[in-house]
């Protein structure tokens, strides 16, 4: 999407109010550039993986049934493991998040709405039979590493 278009949705987003414009220029463009793929602790990860010798799809969407359709950051289809790699703030950390102090009409919601969702898609995925394996950004990479090691199998 090109930046112009990308400038264009968010102004319509303002005006509905589906969320609150930026307090400063500054913060817009810091919110703007968050990414939700490819951060630098999934790519560590990935890559100390693929060093490992494993061999999996990132950012794949599952579609399981009832409708849910959660989209793990990396992805063992054939072992049936969805590995997501949690941002502290994103998702209500519970040893490095702070609640936000500006905004907070919108963004206590919206943190909750997070951590509901990612528990909806633990329940969906655990009942078609998956592994689920939920690492924080602050974990060191060797020890995620092992975390998703053990829940893949070797291989």
């Amino acid at each position: 999407m090109s930046a112009d278009r990308a400038s264009e949705k968010r102004e319509q987003a303002y005006q509905r109010g589906l969320y609150p414009r930026p307090s400063t220029p500054g913060r817009g463009r810091n919110m703007a550039a968050i990414r939700r793929a490819d951060t630098k602790p999934e790519v560590a990860l990935r890559s100390a993986l693929h060093a490992a010798g494993y061999r999996y799809r990132k950012d794949f969407r599952l579609a399981l049934p009832g409708g849910v359709r959660p989209r793990p950051d990396i992805v063992f289809t054939r072992r049936k493991v969805a590995v997501f790699v949690d941002g502290c703030f994103w998702h209500a950390c519970p040893l490095h998040f702070s609640p936000p102090r500006q905004n907070t009409d919108y963004w206590g919601p919206k943190i909750t709405r997070n951590v509901e969702r990612d528990r909806r898609y633990d329940e969906a995925l655990r009942a078609d039979g998956w592994t689920v394996v939920r690492v924080w950004e602050h974990q060191p990479v060797q020890a995620a590493l092992e975390e998703v090691e053990s829940a893949v199998g070797p291989r």
